[in-house]
């Protein structure tokens, strides 16, 4: 079979009409939400499609730290932070097609398959976490997203003061030289592209087509009609934001400020779906559904007003940012159903080279989900863990789950890899040596937190006081997983999990 993955970046589930079910957003799982519904109607026509699966959780967070984890099959937070793929990494195209530069026809011949990336993530190319599009057969990089040095053009402009603020000055530099219609917003292109792909090369067989879309990620500027679908005021709010704070809004604006951000944000996710709609039909015009498994999901969600933060990061992977939206198309099962099983991120790699007839190494921990698609009852894992390099680290049944703090000191910690830290503010890293780097951060200022998802799902209440026994059980099994996983011991001392 073909196997087409669509990750789009910072989406939340509640926003996708699988998972929301016609209910507003206040009347999901966050009552901290705005009474809206948004629609998807595309996303909605994959899960009629396919299988939702309802407990689905990132693995490595943010951005990167997740695509490794997809990129490689295995969790990448428990040795490091973001940074590029290593030498030494079995990554998932090279899988699909053998070293990069070969002869596509010598390739196929030799029982390989053809992969491709259609993506708008400069991140997968920027200086300290790149070279990720290396082992695809063929590449589309749509330019212009967030801070990627494109542009140097035009010289005199009016940039607003929150995307200098914000770092995203770049951005509004490359969207104000050429955006004028709504297919020119960075979305609207990736499908397109995606969708051309599938034009040329829809005859082929057992293909791979990754297609990365950074919306609904900040900034968050769709087309101002859009917005005011949930506001009316567009963009003509003095304290709405684009860009978002990683922080409390309340620092920030006022409610109706929130509001205005909320909508923005709502915006995106609908014109990421709207533009989604463009390959979907591509596929139906060459009936792909007969042939091809389709992923959809997300890399991690936004607080969102969640837990009074905007954002990502700064404390826990509570259920806003953890939670992700996980939908599986195959031609033959699970059309229009649901699955409890746990699944994350890293199943993504066995699933795609199971689908595409390839042979999936050894030492993954991921779990091929294409069994579960034909039989409700078939296991993925009792447990799933996540977590951000040198914070606190997760671990849920689907029922409970446990954000265990490291220890005051942070400590010890280190990095294994020779990349250096560009992104993750508040860590040093020392000298490579022995395969690894010192690691020095600040202590996590967050306290460890137990909740029990079943009756408190946007995990508002911290149990680990009143539930010892529950806690002592979730510490026991995260340091069990830990272990099977070949974690760095010192992460179990680091967490304060040796005498678990």
């Amino acid at each position: 079979m073909n196997c087409i993955v669509i990750l789009c970046d910072t989406l939340r589930a509640d926003h996708c009409g699988a998972y929301h079910r016609g209910r507003k957003l206040n009347e999901c799982w966050s009552a901290e939400q705005p009474d809206w519904i948004v629609p998807t109607p595309n996303m909605d026509r994959i899960a009629a499609r396919g299988t939702t699966f309802e407990n689905a959780w990132c693995g490595s967070s943010p951005c990167m730290p997740a695509r490794r984890d997809i990129y490689t099959g295995r969790y990448e937070f428990v040795e490091r932070g973001w940074g590029p793929l290593a030498e030494t990494d079995l990554d998932l195209p090279r899988q699909v097609s053998g070293e990069p530069n070969s002869s596509i026809h010598k390739m196929e011949k030799d029982g390989l398959r053809v992969s491709s990336l259609v993506t708008d993530h400069f991140h997968l190319w920027e200086d300290g976490s790149g070279n990720y599009h290396m082992g695809y057969t063929g590449f589309e990089f749509i330019r212009g997203q967030e801070a990627d040095n494109w542009r140097t053009d035009p010289i005199e402009f009016d940039c607003p003061p929150q995307y200098l603020d914000k770092g995203l000055e770049r951005h509004y530099r490359n969207k104000s030289l050429s955006f004028r219609e709504e297919k020119d917003w960075y979305a609207a292109q990736v499908f397109t592209k995606a969708s051309d792909w599938l034009e040329r090369n829809h005859t082929r067989e057992d293909f791979y087509l990754h297609i990365d879309c950074f919306c609904p990620h900040a900034a968050w500027d769709p087309p101002e009609e859009l917005v005011k679908m949930f506001d009316p005021k567009g963009y003509d709010c003095a304290t709405g934001s684009s860009a978002g704070p990683y922080d409390k809004w309340a620092k920030h604006m006022d409610e109706d400020g929130l509001r205005n951000t909320q909508a923005r944000y709502a915006a995106q996710v609908v014109l990421t779906d709207r533009w989604l709609g463009k390959l979907l039909d591509k596929m139906d015009e060459h009936n792909l559904w007969d042939n091809t498994v389709l992923i959809f999901t997300s890399d991690h969600g936004p607080f969102n007003g969640d837990h009074a933060r905007l954002g990502k990061m700064q404390t826990h992977l509570h259920d806003a940012t953890g939670h992700i939206p996980f939908i599986v198309a195959h031609p033959q099962f699970g059309h229009g159903e649901r699955r409890d099983q746990l699944v994350q991120l890293v199943d993504i790699y066995p699933t795609v080279l199971a689908a595409v007839n390839r042979p999936c190494p050894p030492d993954r921990h991921g779990v091929n989900l294409l069994p579960v698609l034909e039989d409700a009852n078939a296991p993925t894992r009792d447990w799933a863990i996540s977590g951000i390099f040198g914070k606190s680290v997760s671990i849920t049944d689907g029922e409970w789950i446990l954000h265990q703090s490291p220890k005051d000191n942070n400590s010890p910690l280190y990095w294994y890899d020779y990349c250096w830290n560009r992104f993750m503010p508040g860590i040093e890293l020392g000298e490579y040596e022995n395969g690894r780097r010192s690691a020095k951060t600040l202590s996590w200022p967050t306290e460890t937190w137990l909740s029990h998802k079943k009756d408190d799902f946007n995990e508002l209440v911290n149990l680990a006081e009143s539930e010892p026994e529950k806690l002592r059980e979730m510490q026991q099994m995260l340091k069990q997983k830990l272990i099977e996983v070949g974690a760095p011991e010192e992460q179990l001392e680091r967490l304060d999990l040796e005498d678990a």
